[in-house]
């Protein structure tokens, strides 16, 4: 092994380690999620997963563009028709104090990091277009549909994490969980692919629109 691929190795390894601890001292550390993706990112299983990704519909047009967005405005997509994304954004980001820039952000240099940038970039989007909520449930849900649409290796990491977690600390929340999961997987498998899309570009457009177009079903209220 040269001395570059080694020192690259032991980095990815450092980061992935200290990720991966630091998931398990604190579940809710986002950061801590970042450091195992970005320790990840040379894995045979990530490369897999970004060819599975970049071999789907309009994904390909996205990576050769290297297409980002800036920062959306949030008082200005405050102004676009109640029925829109870009209203259903602004209200979902100022109604639960998010910050739309709360992502570690990449430098892009290739197309796993371009991906993957994309991906932090969008995830709000990803959860109004789904209709996933943001208890730890849905967000699992929501990771099991990121699984299907990407075959993401820190997906299925999460999903695995979420599953022991709650076996042991919550177990009466068990059933919920593994509907959430179920129904997630089964709306990526159906719906178009979210990476080959320019949201930013067509904030006025309905959020029932964008549903019907790239075939998501919303999840119904989950019923014990």
């Amino acid at each position: 092994m040269r001395i570059e691929a080694l020192q690259q190795f032991l980095m990815d390894s450092f980061m992935t380690l200290k990720g991966t601890v630091s998931l398990f001292a604190n579940p809710t550390n986002t950061l801590s999620v970042y450091d195992i993706e970005d320790g990840l990112r040379n894995d045979k299983s990530t490369v897999l997963s970004i060819e599975y990704i970049k071999s789907q519909p309009g994904v390909m047009d996205m990576v050769r563009d290297r297409y980002l967005a800036p920062l959306p405005d949030i008082d200005t997509l405050l102004q676009s028709p109640p029925d829109s994304l870009g209203y259903a954004y602004a209200t979902y980001i100022r109604d639960n104090g998010f910050d739309p820039a709360f992502y570690r952000n990449l430098s892009v240099e290739d197309d796993t990091s371009y991906l993957f940038q994309r991906r932090r970039q969008t995830h709000d989007i990803w959860h109004l277009v789904t209709g996933f909520g943001i208890d730890e449930e849905s967000e699992l849900g929501l990771k099991a549909f990121e699984l299907a649409q990407t075959r993401s290796t820190m997906s299925a990491i999460l999903l695995a994490g979420g599953l022991v977690r709650t076996l042991f600390k919550t177990p009466e929340r068990l059933d919920y969980l593994l509907d959430r999961i179920a129904v997630g997987y089964r709306m990526g498998m159906q719906a178009k692919p979210f990476l080959a899309q320019r949201w930013e570009e067509d904030w006025e457009k309905s959020l029932a629109q964008w549903r019907e177009e790239l075939n998501v079903q919303v999840p119904s209220t989950y019923v014990p």
